[in-house]
């Protein structure tokens, strides 16, 4: 289960573009976190020498990617119109509708946002259900 075992998850609700500059943040105070940590490419570790940008597009475009279509409910169209590459949103959005089952099972942590997965966006995860039938 990698990330999604546990109890309680306290990154829950945070992109990961967050998670780094909380960690810069953390280090400001006191160096607690190695930087070989924050400084090494993020990884699944699904295997040997992968790492996650050989998948996904930069976080930086990703997490943007990611709040607009989750926080603010901008539909694919929307998102393409606001400059972001076609190709790159309906690989995004795919993945997001894809893995709403993994969701379920995740443990409850804290929420940050104004909208996060959970209570606040639930949709179905049987019979094919896919908000992104109209970009295939």
């Amino acid at each position: 289960y990698g990330d999604m075992a546990g109890g309680f998850s306290p990154l829950k609700d945070v992109y990961k573009t967050l998670v780094y500059k909380l960690a810069r943040y953390r280090n400001s105070l006191s160096p607690i976190i190695p930087e070989r940590i924050i400084s090494r490419p993020p990884s699944a570790e699904l295997s040997a020498d992968q790492v996650d940008q050989d998948s996904l597009p930069a976080y930086e475009i990703l997490d943007e990617i990611l709040e607009a279509y989750i926080a603010k409910d901008d539909c694919f169209e929307d998102l393409v119109a606001s400059g972001f590459d076609a190709e790159t949103v309906a690989q995004v959005i795919k993945m997001v509708d894809r893995s709403e089952y993994k969701r379920r099972q995740a443990p409850p942590g804290i929420r940050i946002t104004g909208r996060a997965f959970g209570r606040d966006r639930r949709y179905p995860i049987t019979s094919g259900y896919t908000v992104t039938s109209t970009i295939e």
